[in-house]
């Protein structure tokens, strides 16, 4: 049944039209958002818009794990009603946490309490079409491909349109708008845009581990589609090059599978080599999981994996009209899963804004500010984490980092034997509650009295888990070097 549309009410006349700038997860999601306020919103993107889930030329970091939380799910169901049913529909595996979860922390294996938050595995292709198609049958969006974005037109105190190149007859045109919204992501332009209006130069921070991404993909072993999600997080202190694991069941009964490290521990590419990588992580589970599971197409590397963060929201001066959102403003390393839940959260906030303020003058900067916020806890768990890895450039941690890196291991520690901490854990690693939920009594208890516990050393496996697990890893002769 095809969705239908209202409007929402917003304060004073209603805008004509926005324009937004990239077709990723930040520049949909921000797209919804504005086509419940706005008379008409144009998507701007490079490439072509794939008919079916595959991936495009502008997102190569697609083809690695990426992990939807709950909130996130929550965020795009309210401006997507219906969009979830459609996921799990189309194959998307949803896994609850910590029940269906195998993590070994810096502090030991997580035990797994009953269900607080969950995740949604699927790959990128698959969420990005759904995701499309949503915005394909609104009366209001018009997705414009094929368009590259060569600057901003306006002042410095109200941008009007944007500069655009038709990539296919080079044709240099302009787009007025009452609203500009940039999620081009990384290789975002916008500081070097706003400065020819003469604005001040936007502070930017950069963390980055050098971390480097191997990810393949497998066909799942028979009986096997239903595995939990499986994560061996890095040691930093105890392993020098971070090296971690994930292993995510997604659709199709596949396994998405990506591994890294940092200079000098970079996994490999190669089928045998990569598997023996993963049994040489602080545990071997991965590793024996994927020994005889069947290799589907090549291994596929990334390092764009710094944690980067323009402060737009604290210029002194801010143009109306304008606003800026995901990776754009703030990208974070993939291995901590929130850049999407981000991107979600940050076109809720503006969704809520524009229902109270529309796009009235001098509003534009709040909007900012408030985009801004869902940033500040997933940017200090990844630059906390990443600080402490060795050969890490940008700011070094402070005694406040420290503190605060001591208390999410006493956190972490206690989540494995106490349901409440867990709960807490979970709820802020899900971006679902703030940092100050872990200082309730029922989570400071908590606390404390899990601390007390006994670490487990091994995976908190079922015996259906133990049992396939005893007859993995046997075919050690398919394990031959290959691409």
């Amino acid at each position: 049944m095809t969705p239908t549309y209202e409007r929402k009410n917003t304060v004073g006349p209603p805008a004509s039209q926005a324009v937004v700038l990239g077709g990723g997860m930040a520049g949909m999601l921000a797209t919804a958002a504005l086509a419940r306020h706005l008379d008409r919103v144009i998507l701007i993107e490079r490439d072509a818009f794939p008919s079916r889930p595959q991936a495009r030329r502008g997102l190569p970091q697609a083809r690695h794990t990426h992990i939807l939380l709950s909130t996130g799910v929550q965020a795009i169901e309210a401006l997507l009603p219906g969009t979830l049913r459609r996921l799990l529909d189309a194959g998307a595996q949803r896994r609850g946490m910590p029940n269906e979860l195998l993590s070994f922390t810096p502090q030991g294996w997580l035990r797994r309490w009953p269900e607080t938050q969950y995740v949604i595995g699927c790959s990128r292709d698959l969420l990005d079409w759904v995701i499309r198609q949503r915005l394909q049958q609104h009366p209001r969006i018009t997705l414009r491909p094929g368009l590259t974005a060569t600057g901003i037109t306006g002042s410095a105190d109200r941008i009007t349109g944007v500069r655009l190149l038709n990539e296919h007859t080079s044709q240099a045109f302009t787009m007025t708008a009452d609203l500009v919204v940039d999620a081009t992501g990384r290789s975002s332009r916008m500081p070097h845009w706003l400065a020819t209006r003469g604005l001040p130069t936007v502070r930017e921070t950069t963390v980055a581990s050098g971390l480097t991404y191997v990810t393949r993909v497998f066909r799942a072993p028979d009986g096997a589609r239903d595995f939990p999600v499986v994560n061996i997080a890095a040691a930093p202190g105890e392993h020098h090059y971070g090296q971690a694991g994930a292993l995510l069941p997604i659709e199709g009964g596949r396994w998405l599978v990506t591994l890294a490290g940092t200079r000098g521990g970079e996994p490999p590419t190669a089928r045998g080599g990569f598997t023996a990588f993963a049994r040489q992580l602080r545990h071997r589970l991965i590793g024996d999981l994927i020994a005889d599971a069947e290799p589907l197409g090549s291994a596929h590397v990334s390092r764009s994996t710094a944690n980067r963060r323009r402060a737009y929201e604290n210029l002194k001066r801010w143009p109306d009209g304008l606003l800026v959102l995901g990776d754009a403003t703030a990208a974070f390393n993939p291995i901590y899963a929130q850049g999407m839940t981000v991107a979600a959260l940050g076109a809720v906030a503006l969704d809520r804004h524009l229902a109270r303020h529309g796009v009235l003058p001098g509003t534009t900067r709040r909007a900012q500010r408030a985009i801004a916020r869902p940033v500040t806890v997933a940017w200090s768990v990844a630059t906390g984490q990443d600080r402490l890895l060795v050969g890490t450039d940008g700011p070094r941690p402070t005694v406040t980092d420290h503190l605060a890196q001591h208390g999410a291991a006493q956190l972490m520690r206690a989540a494995a034997a106490h349901p409440a901490a867990a709960e807490a854990f979970f709820g802020v690693l899900t971006l679902a509650h703030s940092p100050v939920r872990l200082l309730t009594p029922k989570a400071l208890l908590a606390t404390l009295i899990g601390f007390r516990h006994q670490q487990l050393t091994e995976p908190p496996l079922t015996q259906w888990e133990q049992s396939f697990l005893a007859t993995a890893g046997s075919g050690e002769q398919h394990l031959r070097d290959g691409t």
